[in-house]
């Protein structure tokens, strides 16, 4: 059986060696290499080719969240889970968006971290209460907009489609990029794609095309 292989980023010692030990147990997990920050992180990638990274989310010199962005940019090949005592909304939806593949408490049990770093690593995505729920409770609150038709939606693609169905129950750009997981400038990309597709000037004509549903005429 192959290992799957593991790069371990947490600044606490006693915390790694605990991890370690627990992963070692596993005979098809591979503990290849362990970093106390981001920054040596980044300095052993290369040499250990991690298939999945744990990473710390506060950390000194570089915290989890900058060195997901990084590994996202440089070494996509290696997928990352945020292992954290802090259940806050700025490091849940920031790991997302730099490119986090699962996002759990240092209080989960060692089954579910074992069972995420397997799903991670065969491409999956996992997030555990109470990630889950606030994913859900951010998605419902910013991404329900009326499933109705609105008129020309048929020549957006679907994430197109996702961004004007958002900006016509007012969504900033914002709100947009943080309910999809998405940059602001992938955001202002889509708008501009979608006037220009439907013939609008603006994105107060898309909010009202939205609004309006399939039929009625408005302003374009």
């Amino acid at each position: 059986m192959k290992s799957l292989r593991i790069m371990l980023v947490e600044d606490q010692l006693l915390m790694r060696q605990g991890l370690r030990k627990l992963l070692e147990f596993e005979p098809d997990l591979q503990v290849v290499g362990e970093a106390a920050d981001g920054v040596e992180a980044l300095e052993l990638v290369a040499g250990c080719a991690p298939q999945v990274a744990l990473v710390d989310a506060r950390m000194p010199r570089m915290d989890g969240v900058e060195l997901i962005r990084q590994l996202a940019r440089d070494h996509p090949e290696v997928a990352c889970i945020v292992l954290t005592t802090f259940d806050e909304d700025d490091y849940l939806f920031g790991a997302l968006r730099a490119g986090a593949r699962g996002y759990l408490l240092k209080d989960t049990s060692p089954s579910v971290l074992v069972e995420t770093i397997r799903k991670v690593g065969l491409g999956g995505t996992v997030l555990e209460d109470p990630a889950a729920t606030k994913v859900i409770a951010r998605l419902s609150r910013v991404a329900s907009p009326s499933r109705a038709d609105f008129r020309g939606e048929a020549l957006l693609s679907a994430r197109e489609s996702e961004v004007a169905r958002l900006v016509g129950i007012g969504a900033a750009n914002r709100e947009i990029a943080e309910a999809l997981f998405v940059t602001e400038g992938t955001v202002k990309n889509h708008i501009s794609s979608v006037l220009r597709k439907l013939g609008l000037r603006d994105r107060t004509q898309l909010a009202l095309r939205v609004a309006a549903g399939p039929s009625e005429e408005c302003g374009a």
